[in-house]
């Protein structure tokens, strides 16, 4: 079977608080291991009203504490606003705490607005330098050697091995991911338009590496399955609500569903709305393992990547419950 995790990114709901978001964080990590997810990850986002996991490895920690054996996760770190040498670090921390459990997604997007990474203090050319930073951080994990005194070590960080992922949306992120030989993850949850040709360009690219033998791509979609079709029509407004205020550039806390959008948003947003969220699977377990089995044959990810935007705490457990159910219909892809 195709390997589910998910992809969180502890919402902050209307009429709640982070607090609020960081206990539905716990509570559903707890059911994701539970039910068999492969990996929990959350991402790194500021300045966003309905994002809680700025403070990324913080959370992580914090997950990993609460959870006993699933993979915790980076979905990833905007490594522009760090230095390579704190991310070795933290993560360094992170698997000495929870060894063989922590993983490392790397983004090169700010995660924010240009006001919010100036006060991030992030240099605006830092972006530029994203190839660079990779290779340094990966080379803080490599083992220190005890006869070069002057070389700068993460400690800890030196000798582990903790898992490095590239993450992207772009041709870029793929081809540098080739070439690294590291795993992959497209964010088609929110942008798919490249999400073929770079998947392609990947695997046609990939040169294998001791922390990958072989390409290995994640896909990340928005899952929001429930009990009825009108059910999963209901709560699906919720994201389209969220990500048409995303784009007017007025971010707002995560909006409950409405019995009817029209007039909303205009026809604009609306051809918007179905080019973006293209990778969403709404609808009862039957339809969604129709239309995910459509795609998994066609992409031949290895994992997928599910994250949950539904309100309502009860029916985003109830949604991964669902969408863990379904995949027993799913066979892993065969490329041979």
């Amino acid at each position: 079977m195709i390997p589910f995790s998910v992809l969180d990114l502890s919402l902050i709901t209307r009429g709640h608080g982070p607090a609020d978001a960081f206990r539905n964080t716990m509570d559903l990590a707890r059911l994701a291991e539970s039910l068999g997810c492969a990996r929990y990850w959350l991402a790194e986002h500021h300045g966003m009203p309905g994002i809680a996991s700025a403070a990324t490895a913080v959370l992580i920690g914090q997950v990993a504490a609460a959870t006993r054996h699933i993979r915790v996760g980076a979905g990833g770190i905007m490594l522009p606003n760090h230095s390579p040498l704190v991310i070795a670090e933290q993560f360094g921390t992170l698997e000495c705490l929870f060894p063989g459990r922590i993983d490392l997604g790397l983004g090169r997007a700010p995660g924010s607005d240009p006001r919010t990474a100036r006060a991030l203090r992030r240099d605006p050319h830092a972006p530029e330098r994203f190839a660079q930073d990779v290779e340094e951080l990966l080379q803080y994990f490599e083992p220190a050697m005890d006869d070069t005194p002057h070389i700068v070590r993460a400690i800890p960080g030196a000798g582990l091995r903790v898992p490095v992922w590239l993450l992207g949306s772009s041709l870029y992120s793929a081809v540098m991911a080739a070439q690294l030989g590291l795993p992959y993850a497209f964010a088609s949850h929110f942008a798919p338009a490249q999400m073929e040709e770079a998947i392609t360009l990947y695997r046609h690219r990939f040169i294998p590496s001791e922390r990958c033998a072989k390409p290995h791509v994640m896909l990340g979609i928005n899952m929001v399955a429930a009990d009825s079709a009108g059910e999963a029509a209901h709560l699906v407004t919720s994201l389209q609500q969220y990500f048409v205020a995303l784009r007017r550039g007025r971010p707002i806390a995560f909006p409950p569903p409405v019995v009817d959008a029209t007039g909303l948003w205009s026809g604009a947003e609306q051809a918007m709305l179905n080019h973006a969220l293209a990778c969403t699977f709404a609808g009862t377990p039957t339809t969604i393992a129709h239309a995910l089995g459509t795609f998994v044959q066609r992409y031949q990810p290895d994992e997928l990547l599910l994250a949950l935007p539904v309100h309502d705490h009860a029916q985003r457990r109830r949604a991964l419950e669902l969408a863990m159910a379904l995949r027993l219909d799913l066979d892993m892809p065969d490329r041979r």
